[in-house]
């Protein structure tokens, strides 16, 4: 969310916690704007990241630098400008059959910030990550030079840029892989479990589905209990562009319009409603539920919230997620929103944050002591040697990321050989990169 004056603008980031104004640059021709100077920098795209990975006092902006180069429509190859919107190649190759192989939860991102951040979705534990399917990239760097990096080319700074958050320079361009499919259609079968025993059961059960991902009702008092969504892309073979119009949050809601009670009244709908339903969904229905609601994020107020999401190894993820849903319960804090997933073996980009285990995904309103709590949390993911989300993170300390990414010397050694120092955001600066 941004709010112009001049070429002044305050930026927030999605969770709304914190402002931050910055001087913004526009990108233009492959060249870092003359009015940037030595000032260090980061990209700001379309401002969907949680915490501070894209907030500085200098920003440069690429979010009118959104050109689809070209699209391949026998080989599902398209190559675009990094400001292209994920939106934006949907409209372009849905009409051709095929398909996003790897998208998060809205639609909204950018390509460069996908890559940043090295978006996985709900079919990680099948394919992995979005750098997957990145056929190579066109970096430019603080001196001027524009790098193309992929995974047998400049491969050390293609391993630091996907992931990186941003740190390794302005994405320029991208050449994505695309998936073909015949429709439009999402099967999607719900199943209702009343436990966390009973979910993760269902993971292992259902874990050679392309689809997977859990909702589960952190206020009740059965931990774990929740609902199973399954996902194939139908066959019906016939595309319908998705015209739905979006509802919009106009304002700010009132800070007690979501509290303990209200969330627990919408989950035992939720719960009602989706338990153990077979049915064909639209892709948006299927992959961006909350893209229906626009401004989302004004339903938690003008304090905010933040998205706590953490990943733990495999072995021990029944303990360690059950261990942060029984430390939530007993506290006074409350997660409005919880998604669980299934993740496969890490890849080799050395800041990308899964790892084989499970993610968790924690939606916090923003008050007091939670900042305190979330450091509690961070300690109980450390002890079963996890790691939280950076795309995510607006507040983590420094001793808790370095233990959590063991690739980061590394990352560090990229910035320093390539003489990276310029790049900062807030979120770098507080975590020493």
């Amino acid at each position: 969310m941004i709010k112009n004056s001049h070429n002044i603008k305050v930026l927030k980031p999605w969770g709304n916690y914190k402002k931050v104004k910055s001087k913004a640059h526009s990108l233009i021709e492959d060249r870092l704007p003359k009015t940037l100077g030595s000032n260090n920098y980061i990209v700001f795209a379309n401002g969907r990241s949680y915490g501070d990975c894209n907030l500085n006092e200098n920003t440069v902006t690429t979010n009118n630098f959104n050109r689809i180069i070209s699209f391949d429509k026998k080989k599902g190859i398209i190559q675009c400008q990094s400001g292209v919107l994920f939106s934006d190649i949907l409209d372009k190759v849905i009409p051709e059959k095929w398909f996003l192989p790897v998208t998060p939860g809205t639609k909204f991102v950018t390509v460069g910030g996908a890559i940043a951040a090295d978006v996985h979705g709900k079919n990680h534990h099948k394919v992995g990550c979005f750098s997957e399917f990145v056929l190579s990239l066109l970096l430019l760097l603080p001196d001027g030079s524009v790098v193309t990096c992929s995974k047998t080319e400049n491969v050390e700074l293609f391993r630091a840029t996907c992931g990186g958050m941003g740190l390794t320079g302005v994405i320029v361009e991208a050449t994505i892989q695309l998936i073909p499919i015949d429709g439009t259609q999402v099967q999607q079968t719900t199943i209702a479990t009343n436990s966390l025993e009973e979910t993760f059961n269902a993971f292992k059960t259902y874990e050679d589905t392309t689809y997977v991902v859990a909702w589960l009702d952190v206020s009740s008092k059965k931990t774990g209990k929740g609902i199973i969504l399954l996902g194939e892309h139908s066959k019906d073979e016939k595309i319908k562009i998705s015209t739905s119009s979006r509802i919009s949050i106009p304002n700010w809601f009132p800070s007690f319009f979501l509290n303990p009670l209200s969330i627990k009244w919408y989950n035992t709908y939720y719960y009602i409603k989706h338990k153990n339903k077979n049915q064909e969904v639209s892709l948006d229905a299927f992959f961006y539920p909350l893209d229906s609601i626009k401004n989302w994020n004004r339903l938690y107020g003008k304090k905010g919230f933040i998205q706590y999401q953490i990943v733990v190894p495999k072995e021990d993820g029944f303990k360690a997620i059950s261990h942060l849903l029984e430390t939530i319960k007993k506290s006074n804090h409350t997660s409005y929103l919880t998604i669980l997933k299934l993740m496969r073996e890490a890849n080799s980009n050395y800041l990308s944050f899964p790892l084989e285990g499970y993610t968790i995904a924690l939606d916090f309103k923003v008050k007091k002591g939670l900042w305190d709590f979330l450091d509690t949390l961070d300690h109980i993911v450390l002890s079963y040697n996890g790691r939280a989300y950076l795309a995510k993170d607006g507040r983590m300390k420094t001793a808790v990321f370095e233990k959590g990414y063991p690739y980061l010397k590394e990352f560090k050694l990229v910035r320093k050989k390539y003489k990276l120092n310029t790049i900062q955001s807030q979120q770098s600066k507080r975590l020493g990169l």
